[in-house]
């Protein structure tokens, strides 16, 4: 019998027949060796040098390896190594058109507990080569996104897992990654520069002071806009260190440099602060808006109060009322929660009970309020099963008695008005100035009603609450009405309807103050209009270019053909912009829909009203709020960390600022997701 010549690590080669590898076995039977393809044949091919003798030669390097010799072949194992160790010089200059490694070389040095496994690419993938630059770009907004520390680069873990992801890429340093981010941040600053150029209608900026370890201030300074397409905008413009955030002056000198930074002289509608405003600090702040923007309607746009962190205010007021109970069903939460027998015993006990509600337990953050309100309203509903626990459950003895739950009860009344406004802030994209002077007279009308109950702990907290609510209601109130007039839906009926609600008999005066007022800001869009903005400029441009060459009409419409016409237009310009105010107020109310973009009527309704929809589209951009969406619950003054507050101020501001910029794109930079391979 003939002996079978063994062959290990076969693999078909490209234009081989498979009857020249096929083997005899005594009976003379053709036996098909099983097909095998290898990404090794992209950097060999095989070449006969003698008879019964072929070699692999490397496309890169040209090196030639044994392959077979007669019947014995040796396989590709040595082949590979030549292109996973890094032995073919020309694979790692980068010559060729194919560069790219399917093997990651291997160097203990860099960490690891094994060498990595082979990686392959399939023929419909495109080969992208390694550059350094995009690696660097793409690391810097890693950081800027999920705000890494910018030391990331010089960890030891990082170095590890980059040099074995690409042994070619370059160390950064602190430094040089510092100077990424930076350029990140102009890139981006440059391209929203650009888009604001274009912004048709005034600016709203919002004013939130955050402190440090280092009792040092920063000013996040955020914009509000609507732009040509009558789309609401908000952007980070600036934060501004300032090293005495107490003085008066603080706050106008970080409003100064956003003014000038950002070219808003003559464009800023209304400010919103996230702290209270104090006289002095106002005083300072007057003179600064008068010399830099015309003040608009007196200053009576300013909103020295946010109303996040009034409602904040009011919501602590509560929580501190209701302190001891609010600990014992704390304590109640966590004994059920902390350990997995106790939440299973729970369970067991709502069921056997038939407990209808499907809220579950769970901690408060106490740093926001909201959380404390939803763990109070989830254990109320829950209360029949805290009671009966004991029965289970021996070691539980925390259960609070019937009156803690009516207490834990009045403290959720109080408590869901002021959650369920503020969740208005965390949700909707479209303004909310509208929506919260609806939400502020109802909690107003609300703790009207709860002072005059008899049980001297709801009249109290009612009377704290009111307190701070109407101090917010008497600072905004005018913005707020105004800004209802410019609903289609509501106009001043529910101005007139809301007032007689709250002020009674007196009603008609301040009524008449919000109609002087909204007529007095018209008179003054009639006679100070926003100068042509880039953008309508080029669209009147352009479509005057279209006319002029379709045909002449003569001098009748000339630059001087009627120029008589123009001194008469002049003249009765503002009885006739007067009348469009009338004549809107005056029309009958839409339907009141629940999803109606106010935005989107006065888009469609500016060729009718061309000077009152610039007025309701500088009115709807006042934000109510000055808190970033995170921070709506918060009961704490907003810190900078650590670690951000040892950078360099224009680092801070270049990190924060390109983050949110970041999050709404940019048309420099594509989002599309790259496929890298190495």
């Amino acid at each position: 019998m003939t002996e079978m010549t063994e062959i290990t690590d076969m693999e078909t080669i490209p234009g081989e027949s498979n009857n020249q590898l096929a083997l005899t076995t005594p009976e003379a039977q053709p036996i098909k060796r099983r097909k095998k393809k290898s990404m090794v044949w992209e950097y060999f091919t095989i070449e006969n040098v003698s008879a019964g003798c072929r070699r692999a030669y490397c496309k890169r390097c040209k090196q030639s390896f044994a392959y077979s010799t007669g019947s014995k072949v040796a396989g590709t194992s040595h082949l590979k190594r030549h292109i996973a160790k890094g032995t073919c010089r020309a694979l790692l200059r980068g010559q060729g058109q194919d560069n790219n490694q399917f093997i990651t070389p291997y160097n203990p040095k860099m960490g690891g507990s094994e060498p990595p496994k082979r990686r392959y690419r399939s023929p419909s993938s495109p080969f992208i080569p390694f550059d350094q630059d995009r690696c660097r770009h793409e690391i810097a907004r890693m950081i800027i996104m999920h705000e890494y520390p910018l030391h990331i680069v010089e960890h030891p873990g990082f170095i590890a897992f980059v040099q074995n992801l690409q042994p070619q890429f370059d160390k950064m340093s602190f430094n040089t990654v510092q100077g990424d981010c930076v350029a990140t941040y102009l890139r981006e600053k440059q391209s929203l520069m650009n888009f604001i150029e274009g912004i048709p209608g005034r600016f709203c900026l919002t004013l939130d002071m955050w402190s440090s370890n280092q009792t040092l201030g920063y000013v996040f300074i955020t914009g509000h806009f609507v732009d040509s397409d009558w789309k609401l905008h908000r952007r980070v413009f600036n934060v501004v260190m300032e090293p005495y955030p107490d003085s008066h002056s603080a706050l106008s000198h970080a409003i100064a440099a956003c003014l000038s930074d950002w070219s808003l002289e003559g464009k800023l509608f209304s400010l919103t602060f996230n702290h209270p405003l104090s006289e002095a600090g106002l005083e300072n702040l007057r003179p600064l808006l008068c010399v830099k923007n015309p003040l608009i309607l007196n200053g009576q746009l300013l909103i020295r109060n946010c109303i996040a962190r009034t409602m904040s205010s009011m919501a602590k007021d509560v929580l501190g009322a209701g302190q001891e109970i609010i600990k014992k069903i704390r304590d109640s939460v966590k004994y059920v929660k902390m350990s997995e027998s106790h939440d299973d015993k729970f369970i067991q006990v709502k069921n056997q009970l038939q407990v209808p509600s499907e809220k579950s337990l769970f901690l408060d953050n106490q740093t926001q309020w909201n959380t404390t309100y939803q763990m109070l309203a989830a254990a109320s509903e829950l209360k029949e099963v805290f009671d009966c626990l004991d029965t289970y459950d021996p070691d539980y003895k925390l259960a609070p008695s019937m009156e803690d739950w009516k207490l834990a009860e009045t403290l959720c009344s109080f408590l869901k008005p002021l959650f369920d406004a503020a969740s208005i802030l965390t949700t909707t994209t479209l303004p909310t100035v509208i929506t919260f002077f609806y939400e502020v007279w109802k909690i107003h009308v609300d703790l009207g009603r709860s002072i005059t109950c008899e049980d001297p702990f709801i009249s109290n907290l009612a009377k704290s609450m009111q307190e701070k609510i109407d101090k917010y209601w008497k600072d905004c109130s005018l913005v707020l009405a105004m800004a209802v007039v410019m609903d289609p839906r509501f106009k001043m009926k529910l101005v007139e309807f809301s007032f007689t609600k709250i002020y009674g008999e007196d009603a008609p005066t301040y009524i008449k103050t919000v109609d002087d007022g909204i007529h007095e800001l018209f008179l003054e869009y009639v006679a100070l209009p926003l100068p042509l903005t880039p953008t309508y400029a080029e669209e009147v441009n352009g479509a005057n270019n279209g006319k002029t060459n379709e045909s002449h009409q003569g001098n009748l419409l000339s630059d001087h053909g009627l120029a008589d016409f123009d001194v008469y237009i002049m003249e009765t310009n503002s009885q006739q912009m007067k009348s469009e105010l009338d004549q809107y107020l005056e029309e009958s109310l839409l339907p009141r829909v629940q999803e109606f973009d106010v935005l989107g009527w006065w888009k469609l309704n500016k060729m009718k009203y061309p000077t009152l929809s610039k007025m309701a589209r500088d009115i709807l951009s006042i934000p109510v709020s000055a808190a970033a969406t995170e921070s709506i619950f918060d009961i704490t003054d907003k810190q900078l960390d650590e670690y951000r507050s040892s950078l360099r101020p224009e680092t801070v501001e270049a990190l924060i600022c390109a983050k949110d910029w970041l999050h709404y794109g940019s048309s420099d930079v594509s989002n599309a997701l790259v496929r890298m391979e190495f």
